[in-house]
């Protein structure tokens, strides 16, 4: 490679690169790399060094760059040399070579030691701030921003020292110069997200002053003067080289695009400045849509796309109740800004570039996914852009699909009157498409289509719109798709849908075509591949006011879907049930018995259709019979029914069937408490009777019963756990039935009966969960009474039941018994403040509450027991924490300061609460500690979903990092928690990683002991599946394989037959769950 001869030289090169290209790499630890990286890294180096001819050089440099970035871990020793010979090159006269070393350099600082890393950064500092030639410090410049986006983590602690250069730079009049500092600037927001924190607002006006940065061109537009954002006419220095300029050496365009890329990285790394980039980061944006060269232009708008993203209200904080009141959110700033957006855009949607028509559609789709119905004024212009590039002759296919989902989502969102001016326009090319050749535009069109039905007859409103022009285009081309057996299968089930919609909504205007088209449906339901999607499009058509004619196919039909009952697939049973009852409500007169029978013969439970059954009076299925179909089973069989949750299911249809039928109630109800009394009865037979009387009852007033009292009351005593939850249900149940009898005799027994209390009480959680707030009113002050008197109790699941008891009452008057339950926290009594908070976590549910507001207020109050002396208060605490963050985080986000570290202490382990106890000979030792641990983990899982905005992610992975040393539940909890912030915040964990791989691989290596019993082992190989799992998550993380410990661990799984297997199949998993949630999104 040395040789002079040019031929040579090459052939040589080719074969060195080659070899090093198949060497394994690093990570599976083989000698032959070793050796073979250990013989030419010498020879490279002085070749680099020394060498006269620059096309040897460079070659040399390209070998090296691929060895370090492959083998970079094994050449560690060389590290120093090959940085000494490097450096030099930087200031070389031929810019290839200082181009091919920065490559070099920053493979160099992904595997190199601390040592020559801080040699690098020294170097560059020093020359940077002496700053001797342009030419040069641009390439510093760039060799700072290769370091930056290849070893992020590492370069972190230098910016304080980087950042005022780099600034300083920009200010020079220099284009390549800027674009290298902003890219600089890009990398560290991305790379070191930490750090760069402080500087985010210089960078953020850097880059807005150089997004307009256009010297040589004069925007002749009226409304240039209100969009000039320009930082303190920063413009007017460049005024004078005017007329030395061609513009061809315009490089003023990246300067821009390098901008554009600087605010999308600060725009998607920075969720908690988006009201401040809708102040000053949107206007400037959508104020450069007009750019005029394309491949800025479309950088500009994906920086808008990501912001865009940011403020999707799917993030629960954006949308808060509470943050409405401080006027300005992020979504009305945006819905502010709309206008000035559409302005914008419109101009774009006809312009000849099918990359920039491409921008606006993605624009416009993400805009009202964020903002449902922004876009009502704006249709009439947004009808003829998307028109225009389905037309166009020009138009790629990926344009028209865009186009058109473009188009869907914006139907979708809006009124349909708004579009009824336009339906002339619209139909005709969504119909084109629809017979597209290609079939993902058909596809897209023909949901557009399903839409446009809803559209043209919104079936809830009466307006004149006349449709009938446009039923017959609709039909036929859905029709020649819906016929077509040799199509895609999306494409079938969406024409399918398409034609279910076109009966529902215009049925009445087909005529003739009505029946071939539902036995089209027929055909589609006896195949496998399109039953589910059929069945729905069924259920649509059934359920239409406008009372589709369905004769010709029931027969045949309904036998058909009484056979998916069976069918072991959720959510074909789920859709048929729904389908069938539709059926049987809208069509009584034309289904007969044989029908029926085909379903009964499915069905094991059914509520509605039962009820629905008995008013349609066919012959043969009165009250009684279907009474003794639904209860046959239980008394027929000796054995217990399968399922717990079918006795439920029977209870609910018998109560159903009364209350459709009331004059047969009270034979049947003195049936069922016969059947209770009877000491012949089998426990499920009486279980089923208590659960009926209790459906019964809630709805029917049982108080004329006389001996339903006792009955209820001895079953308490049975000895069978269910029978006995029952009875309390049954209690509860037929007490909402008729309060002013029950309620007190409720309360009277449970002063009375010291035994039965735990029942009794759960029969009083029924009352307060069901009965209407009108009639419990009286009794609260009673209910209250005694609820206190048993909160202290020393039994927890009885002190449970009453602190849900206590937090549903208090829904009922928050305004006085809220005040009164902050009173409790300071009760002597442990279990009583236990009870207390327990009892607030009940007040919080996941919809608007009118105790909302009075809770926001006291929360920090009963939160304070976080610091309470008593362990136990401390853990209910925490799970109480929990609910607010999980349910309703607009509570806590506000008092999270405060909270965090005190949820941190209790992350720790204490070694005062772990204790041996001997069982036998055994010594075994109980933390007690254990459970408050993992509540603490609980709720720092539940915050990485609703508060990620307030956490100081830096200070959360030090106590994730404890938990993954932790036991055994922990680790679990905490290896999850690795996987949720490898997606939401990956630089973090970057930065990181290697603290967070060594628990991680001790995991994976604990051997169990030989003698262990086998749940052990069981634990031990859930252990390390999970924490497989944390593994391939945080692989998700491109630069984490880089990383030298991550390396060596990979290679240490991949040689371990046992580990390598459960990797293999944990990526398969991943794969393949990707690829569904790819389908469903």
């Amino acid at each position: 490679m040395l040789s002079d001869k040019e031929q040579l030289r090459d052939i040589s090169s080719i074969g060195l690169k080659t070899v090093i290209g198949e060497l394994p790499p690093a990570s599976s630890g083989s000698a032959l790399a070793a050796s073979v990286c250990k013989k030419i890294t010498g020879r490279l180096t002085s070749a680099i060094a020394k060498q006269e001819d620059v096309s040897v050089q460079l070659e040399a440099l390209d070998i090296m760059a691929d060895m370090l970035c492959r083998q970079g871990g094994l050449l560690v020793n060389f590290h120093p040399s090959i940085l000494s010979c490097l450096l030099p090159q930087l200031t070389s006269p031929r810019l290839a070579v200082r181009k091919r070393t920065i490559i070099a350099l920053g493979h160099l600082v992904m595997s190199c030691g601390n040592l020559v890393f801080v040699d690098l950064i020294e170097h560059l500092l020093s020359e940077l701030s002496k700053n001797d030639s342009m030419s040069t410090t641009r390439t510093y410049i760039q060799c700072i921003a290769a370091i930056s986006r290849q070893a992020g983590h590492r370069i972190g602690e230098y910016l304080e020292k980087i950042i005022p250069l780099v600034v300083k730079f920009c200010n020079i009049d220099d284009d390549e110069l800027r674009e290298y500092c902003i890219q600089a600037f890009e990398s560290f927001v991305r790379r070191c997200p930490k750090e760069v924190y402080p500087h985010v607002p210089t960078i953020i006006s850097i880059c807005l002053k150089y997004l307009t940065y256009d010297p040589n061109y004069n925007y002749d537009d009226e409304d240039e003067d209100e969009n000039a954002m320009d930082a303190d006419g920063a413009d007017e220095d460049y005024q004078g080289s005017d007329d030395e300029y061609s513009d061809d050496d315009d490089m003023s365009w990246k300067v821009r695009r390098a901008a554009a890329k600087c605010l999308d990285a600060v725009v998607s790394t920075r969720h908690e400045m988006l009201p401040e980039f809708y102040r000053t980061v949107s206007p400037a944006l959508s104020a450069r849509f007009k750019e005029r060269e394309e491949n800025v232009k479309a950088d500009v708008f994906h920086a808008y796309l990501s912001l865009l993203k940011q403020t999707r209200p799917a993030q629960s904080w954006l949308c808060d109740p509470d943050a409405m009141e401080q006027g300005e959110t992020p979504l009305t700033m945006l819905q502010s800004q709309v206008p000035m957006i559409m302005k914008a855009l419109h101009k774009q949607m006809k312009e000849k570039s099918v990359k920039t028509r491409q921008c606006c559609f993605n624009m416009l789709t993400e805009l009202v996914n964020v903002l449902p119905g922004a876009l009502t004024q704006h249709v009439p212009v947004l009808v003829p852009g998307i028109i225009f590039s389905l037309n166009d002759k020009s138009s790629s296919s990926n344009l028209k699909i865009d186009a058109l989902s473009c188009l869907y989502v914006i139907l979708c969102n809006h009124q349909p009157q708004v579009f009824h001016p336009h339906v002339h326009a619209l139909v005709p090319p969504v119909v084109a498409c629809v017979s597209d050749p290609f079939y993902k535009i058909t596809s897209e069109a023909l949901l557009v289509t399903q839409q446009l039905v809803k559209v043209i007859r919104p079936l809830d409103q009466t307006d004149a719109f006349d449709s009938s022009p446009y039923i017959e285009d609709l039909f036929a081309c859905t029709i020649k798709r819906l016929k077509a057996a040799d199509i895609d299968q999306e494409v079938k089930e969406r024409a399918i849908s398409c034609m279910g919609q076109i009966l529902c909504n215009l049925g009445d205007s087909l005529g003739a075509d009505l029946p071939s088209t539902l036995h089209i449906f027929l055909e589609r339901l006896k195949n496998e591949i399109t039953r589910l999607t059929t069945v729905k499009a069924l259920t649509l058509i059934a359920s239409s006011p406008l009372k589709i004619d369905l004769r010709p196919i029931l027969g045949e039909a309904v036998p058909i879907l009484a056979s998916f009952l069976r069918k072991n697939q959720r959510a074909l049973k789920l859709s048929t049930l729904a389908a069938l009852d539709i059926l049987v409500k809208n069509y009584s007169d034309s289904v007969t018995p044989a029908m029926i029978d085909a379903v009964l013969a499915e069905l094991p439970a059914m509520l509605e259709f039962f009820q629905a059954l008995v008013v349609t009076g066919t012959p043969g299925l009165g009250y009684m019979d279907l009474l003794r179909m639904l209860t046959g089973p239980v008394y027929a069989q000796s054995a217990a029914l399968t399922h717990k949750q079918s006795y439920y299911s029977i209870a609910k249809c018998v109560a159903a069937l009364t209350r459709a039928c009331p004059a047969e109630g009270p034979a049947v109800v003195g049936q069922f408490i016969q059947d209770v009394k009877n000491s012949r009865s089998t426990d499920s037979i009486r279980l089923l009777a208590l659960l009926s009387l209790g459906e019964v009852g809630h709805h029917v007033d049982l108080s004329g019963q006389p001996e339903l009292k006792s009955v209820i009351l001895d079953a308490f005593s049975s000895a069978s756990e269910e029978v006995k939850s029952a009875a309390s249900y049954a209690l509860g149940s037929i007490s909402v039935g008729s309060l002013p009898e029950y309620l007190p005799f409720v309360l009277q027994e449970i002063s009375g009966q010291p035994k039965r209390q735990y029942l009794l009480l759960h029969s009083l959680k029924e009352i307060i969960g069901s009965a209407a707030v009108a009639g419990l009113r009286p009794y609260v002050e009673s209910v209250w009474t005694l609820l206190l008197t048993h909160s202290e109790c020393a039994e927890e699941g009885t002190r449970n039941v009453v602190a849900e008891c206590l937090g549903k009452l208090t829904l009922i008057d928050p305004e006085t018994l809220l005040p009164r339950l902050k009173g409790y926290l300071l009760s002597g009594s442990s279990y009583a403040r236990s009870s207390v908070v327990t009892a607030v976590k009940f007040t919080i549910s996941d919809h608007p509450q009118a105790i909302d507001p009075l809770l926001k207020n006291c929360i920090g109050d009963f939160l304070k027991t976080l610091e309470d002396p008593d362990l136990n208060v401390r853990r209910v605490a925490l799970v109480t924490f929990n609910s607010a963050a999980h349910n309703k985080p607009s509570l806590i986000r506000d008092l999270l300061d405060s909270v965090l570290p005190h949820l941190y202490n209790e992350t720790k382990v204490r070694k005062e609460l772990i204790r041996e106890v001997e069982m036998g000979p055994f010594k075994h030792t109980v933390d007690d500690g254990l459970d408050i641990r993992k509540a603490a983990f609980e709720c720092m899982y539940t915050l990485l979903d609703s508060c990620l905005d307030r956490l100081d992610i830096f200070e959360f992975l030090n106590h994730v990092e404890d938990g993954l040393k932790d036991h055994y539940d922990i680790k679990m909890l905490t290896f999850l928690m690795l996987a949720r912030l490898s997606t939401l915040c990956p630089s973090a964990v970057l930065q990181r990683l290697d603290r967070l791989v060594e628990p991680l691989r001790a995991t994976c290596t604990t051997k169990v002991k030989a003698n262990s019993v086998k749940q052990e082992f069981e634990k031990q190989d859930e252990l390390k599946r999970s924490a497989m799992r944390a593994v391939a998550a945080l692989l998700t993380i491109p630069e984490a394989e880089k990383s030298p410990l991550m390396s060596e661990f990979q290679s240490q799984i991949s040689s371990n037959p046992e580990l390598a297997a459960i990797f293999d199949s944990i990526q398969k998993d991943s794969s393949s769950a990707n690829m569904e949630s790819m389908d469903t999104s």
